[in-house]
């Protein structure tokens, strides 16, 4: 799915804007000239490290990129916005590092998703696990629930790259993989798994799991399309 968003790799230079232990840095590094990787905790960095048996990975904060300006030609942020201390903040870092032309990839949480995936607090604790209709709540109780995450709807999603120097060139909202699902089912999973890939080009998709979104750094913020 990204390859096919941004097109060849072969020459550019990447940024995985939340690493973790650099999984995709290494994916991406099959096909892509430079990848770098970033992660705000330091144990997973030196995890990463030790597993790529290569430098490359830096600890920093999305809020504050450790590097230059417009030096890549994509950058990468896989369910991690809904994470940031600042959000949008995060998301003027990765226009500032983009090179002009250049791609940027989102994948973030769908706030219309049925299931809050990242547990919730109740009662001053926290209860791990997957949650129904947290999302769907009111936000003062929704976040009372859920603080430590974000979920988008489009609206407050696409709210964010207002005033940034991008240009939104694909937003759609993804079911996801299932690729556990097709693994354990075997053939009976691989139809569930053809089946909610299809649902995906139908209204259903309102109900996905992710927003994914590619924007394309420009120069002038007024580049920014509202509804596209």
């Amino acid at each position: 799915m990204i390859l096919q968003a941004v097109g060849g790799l072969e020459e550019a230079r990447v940024l995985d804007d939340g690493c973790g232990i650099g999984t995709y840095v290494r994916k991406l590094s099959e096909v892509a000239g430079e990848v770098y990787g970033l992660d705000y905790e330091r144990e997973r960095v030196s995890e990463g490290a030790r597993r790529l048996g290569r430098p490359g990975l830096v600890c920093g904060a999305g809020e504050q990129l450790p590097f230059r300006d417009a030096i890549f030609d994509l950058v990468l942020s896989n369910e991690v916005i809904e994470h940031v201390r600042d959000d949008r903040e995060a998301l003027a870092e990765m226009a500032r590092v983009a090179r002009p032309g250049g791609r940027i990839v989102i994948f973030c949480p769908n706030r219309w998703y049925p299931v809050e995936q990242h547990g919730v607090y109740w009662r001053g604790r926290y209860h791990f696990g997957n949650v129904p209709l947290v999302n769907y709540l009111p936000d003062p109780l929704r976040n009372r629930l859920a603080p430590h995450v974000r979920a988008y709807t489009r609206r407050n999603l696409r709210a964010l790259f207002d005033g940034l120097p991008v240009r939104v060139v694909h937003h759609t909202v993804i079911l996801g993989g299932y690729d556990n699902l097709a693994y354990r089912l075997g053939a009976l999973g691989k139809v569930i798994q053809r089946t909610m890939h299809a649902a995906e080009r139908t209204p259903l998709r309102t109900l996905g799991l992710s927003h994914f979104v590619v924007l394309e750094r420009g120069v002038l913020a007024t580049q920014v399309p509202r509804g596209a």
